[in-house]
């Protein structure tokens, strides 16, 4: 049944500053003794026996539709109160456990916030089949008393750090003795911590917590966005009941069937495996690729909305509603399922800023009397049968009767589930304020038939809203068979490179055939539109005169090596400091992830974590990778590295692929970049590092890395070959270490240099990028892809690609011996050319065109 409140607009309750607990605190004498808390929160009347009012919060999007970033945004701030409270190291590993149902998602927002890399859960009211339950507890007064715990991984409520406790309101601390008490019995720990928006309990309830943890033993902390207390009259009770006699819900006139709006399905595109919530636990990976996946799920909603519509040009009119004004958009989550609808609120709120109002708020089991009053926060309630229950079609063998449900019967005569009828649900002020179409998300098990039957969940918005989306995301049942992530490789094993120095973040494909010679790569790329990542060109044998040539360049170039190295490094501590994270981009970043790495032990006496990660033009960074990352580290410690930039090609890249995963820091630091591409370098000077010179010789004998469905799978990192038959030729270490052995001689010079650069101007001009769109036109090449700037890109073409020529800046001397080497042997003609912004720049054969790979890593058209 639709309903809506019985006071008019203009009660004389009604507050002219628009605070929505007017109506309540005036007729039932309850005070919010903190005006901070009115910031938070607004009051309405419970249909409840144990408790006559309730405390409504403005910024947890359940009964009141808020901005998704407003949601986001308090849940974030409270995490990061933990994190202060607890420290960065402990918050990093504490366990995190949201209330069900209306903490929920608030608690995967502070775990995230806080940094915390374990996997995050929250209680539920939903049996699962087949899950064994962990444990249970208590919240006395609540509507729905039962918390059962059904994590995937036991384990994960099994570790020493500490435990955060997430809920909207701390009240009266009942249910986090109750909480802890349980939990503590089966794994004691030394410290709790609570997290609520608000706390209000009074000093006799303060005192019971310390007494309870000083009688277990452990420290429990409380943090809260704000605090104050709740003055109630002692008649309270009494005269909630008698004021919800007088205002019983009036029915919302049902609208003309012709004016009822249109309900369609559309399929979000939920990413296969990720769990639904975290009733079972959600962890980093789980978060990575959620965020992946949300930039397509908005895009299908957005074309299911005809309020909408697609994002118009520049200039273009903007779409309104009925009244001028932007379209308003409700995305409304159910019950427990917050957190992923949440998400997409925030996705479509960022992609339809400005031509769109985005709220979000979800359904409840709180039975809470509506009052159309501005000066009351529920003004107008729908209600419905509940839609996830197995006599409504949900899973066999689930509970029919949560013991919840039995302090839900209220005093208009609705009762529990059973023998007296269905359970009721609701959802909270959306009749009759304005929303132009309503998202619903619910979990598979929620899609039953009472979802669509008249009365019903879409049904009733139907009555409200022109538009209604129904998106259906799969119940996620653990089978005990859960991926896990993998664990980096090491040497000696995998790559010469010493265990300590770096942790690759690969799969080992060193016993699958890949390779072929270069030009059939690029005929077979041009027949099928095959992507360059799904093969490997043959790794190329320097002659005897071209490895004099290497050993000639590295000895001559070591010293200014080693001062870029120990520039990029102390910029990166001095801005990414204390102990940021390397991850170089495998495989030409490695060798300066390793020099870095020293350097900072060497000048700093710092040992960082070194990790090597994928990156695949056209598909992105390897987000496996990520998620282990996340998983260990913070992401904001997080720094990507890579050897040089040529006109940014990896630089966009890596910036398109981390817009998804906000929390990493998509600026690259590089040895050189001449151009002008990344803030953070060691110089923009475009000369020979000797590392580009060769392949994998110089890079711990690891390959290209390599990303084809039927070697990587889902749950797998990308991969890479690690030639061991190539040991007898290897320089890696020799390569490292002469460079490191130049560190003293060039300390001051670059710690000079990294202070200079702080104080000057770093905004890349992208002037590069110019240049080869210059050198495109003058060429008549037509494909900027097939311009390979500086001298690290005009050796990879030369030893992987099919060169047409080679453009070298005139008077550029030794710096291009190597280059003009390889040129002779392959027979590209080598063109002098003045005021080249670079030393010089390869072309791929125009020839190949279509084989050679473009911006989407395939065929360039």
């Amino acid at each position: 049944m639709t309903e809506a409140g019985t006071g008019p607009h203009t009660a004389a309750g009604s507050d002219p500053q628009g605070w929505t607990g007017t109506w309540v605190a005036e007729r039932l004498g309850v005070r919010l003794e903190d005006e901070g808390l009115r910031g938070l929160l607004g009051l309405a009347l419970r249909r409840n026996p144990k408790r006559a009012h309730l405390l409504v919060s403005t910024v947890l999007g359940k009964h009141v539709p808020q901005r998704p970033s407003a949601v986001l945004g308090a849940g974030r701030r409270l995490g990061e109160r933990v994190r202060e409270r607890l420290g960065a190291a402990e918050a990093a590993r504490s366990v995190v456990l949201g209330f069900a149902e209306t903490a929920t998602g608030l608690g995967l927002t502070v775990a995230h916030g806080m940094g915390s890399r374990a996997s995050a859960l929250h209680s539920t009211r939903r049996p699962v089949p087949g899950v064994a339950r962990y444990g249970g507890f208590e919240e006395e007064h609540s509507h729905a008393t039962s918390h059962l715990l059904l994590p995937e991984d036991p384990d994960a409520l099994r570790t020493d750090g500490p435990l955060v406790l997430v809920d909207d309101e701390l009240s009266t601390g009942r249910t986090v003795r109750n909480t802890v008490a349980a939990l503590h019995a089966v794994h004691p720990r030394d410290r709790y911590v609570v997290a609520a928006l608000v706390d209000t309990r009074g000093g006799a309830d303060v005192a019971a917590l310390e007494k309870f943890a000083a009688e277990l033993g452990a420290r429990i902390d409380v943090v809260a966005l704000a605090a104050g207390r709740v003055g109630l009259p002692d008649d309270v009770l009494e005269r909630g009941r008698e004021l919800v006699a007088a205002h019983r819900d009036a029915p919302h006139p049902a609208p003309p069937p012709e004016a009822r709006g249109a309900v369609r399905r559309v399929e979000p595109g939920w990413p296969q495996g990720v769990p639904d919530g975290a009733r079972h636990g959600f962890g980093p990976r789980e978060q990575l690729r959620l965020e992946a996946a949300l930039p397509g799920m908005a895009a299908r909603v957005l074309s299911a909305l005809d309020c909408v519509g697609a994002a118009p040009a520049d200039g273009a009119a903007q779409p309104d509603g009925p009244d001028g004004a932007p379209p308003r958009v409700l995305v409304l989550g159910s019950e427990e399922l917050m957190y992923a609808p949440l998400l997409l609120a925030a996705e479509l709120e960022r992609r339809t800023e400005g031509r769109a109002e985005i709220r979000f708020s979800t359904t409840t089991r709180s039975p809470v009397l509506a009052v159309d009053d501005p000066g009351y926060a529920i003004r107008t309630a729908l209600r419905f049968p509940a839609h996830d229950l197995p006599h409504h079609g949900g899973p066999a063998g689930t509970d029919s009767t949560d013991s919840a449900d039995s302090a839900d019967s209220a005093d208009d005569g609705t009762g529990p589930d059973g023998p007296h009828g269905p359970v009721e649900r609701y959802a909270y002020n959306i009749a009759g304020q304005g929303f132009d179409a309503v998202v619903a998300v619910v979990d598979s098990v929620g899609d039953t038939p009472a979802l669509h039957a008249p009365g019903g969940l879409l049904d009733q918005l139907a009555g409200c809203v022109p538009e209604v989306a129904l998106a259906v995301v799969p119940s996620y049942v653990p089978d005990g068979t859960g991926p896990r992530l993998p664990a980096p490789l090491h040497g000696p094993a995998f790559s010469s490179y010493a265990h300590d120095e770096v942790a690759w973040l690969l799969r080992d494909l060193s016993d699958v055939e890949l390779e072929a010679p270069t030009e059939e790569r690029e005929e077979a790329i041009q027949a099928g539109g095959a992507h360059y990542a799904e093969s490997l060109p043959v790794e190329y044998q320097p002659s005897a005169e071209y490895q004099r040539l290497f050993h000639d360049a590295l000895e001559s170039a070591a010293e200014r090596l080693a001062r870029a190295v120990g520039t990029v490094t102390d910029t990166v501590l001095a801005e990414r400091g204390p102990r940021p994270v390397l991850v170089s981009l495998a495989r030409a970043g490695t060798p300066v992830g390793v020099l870095m790495r020293r350097w900072a032990r060497y000048a700093h006496g710092l040992d960082l974590p070194h990790y090597a990660v994928s990156i695949v033009r056209g598909r992105g960074i390897d987000t496996n990778a990520l998620a282990y990352l996340a998983a260990h580290h913070d992401p904001a410690d997080v720094v990507f590295v890579d050897g040089w930039t040529g006109k940014g090609a990896i630089t966009h890249e890596l910036a398109r692929a981390l817009a998804a995963h906000p929390r990493f820091d998509p600026e690259l630091a590089v040895l050189a970049d001449p151009g002008s591409c990344v803030r953070t370098f060691g110089t923009r000077e475009d000369f020979l590092i000797p590392s580009a010179c060769l392949n994998s010789t110089v890079s711990g004998l690891i390959s290209r890395t390599v990303l084809r469905a039927d070697l990587v799978g889902p749950h797998d990192f990308h991969g890479a070959k690690f030639y061991r038959e190539l040991s007898g030729s290897d320089l890696s270490g020799h390569f490292v270490d002469t460079v490191s052995a130049r560190f003293p001689a060039v300390r001051a010079d670059a710690a000079r240099d990294a202070a200079a650069a702080a104080s000057a101007d770093r905004t890349p001009t992208w002037a590069g990028w110019r240049a080869v769109e210059e050198i495109s036109e003058t060429y008549g090449i037509g494909d900027v892809n097939l311009i390979k700037p500086g001298v690290g890109e005009t050796t990879r073409v030369l030893l992987r690609r099919v060169p047409w020529r080679i453009l070298a800046r005139r008077g550029a001397g030794t710096d291009l011996d190597h280059v003009r080497l390889l040129a002779a042997q392959r027979g590209v003609p080598v063109e002098e050319v003045d005021a080249l912004p670079y030393r010089c720049v390869g072309i791929v054969h125009p020839r190949y065109t279509r084989g050679a790979t473009g911006a989407d890593g395939k065929a360039a058209r």
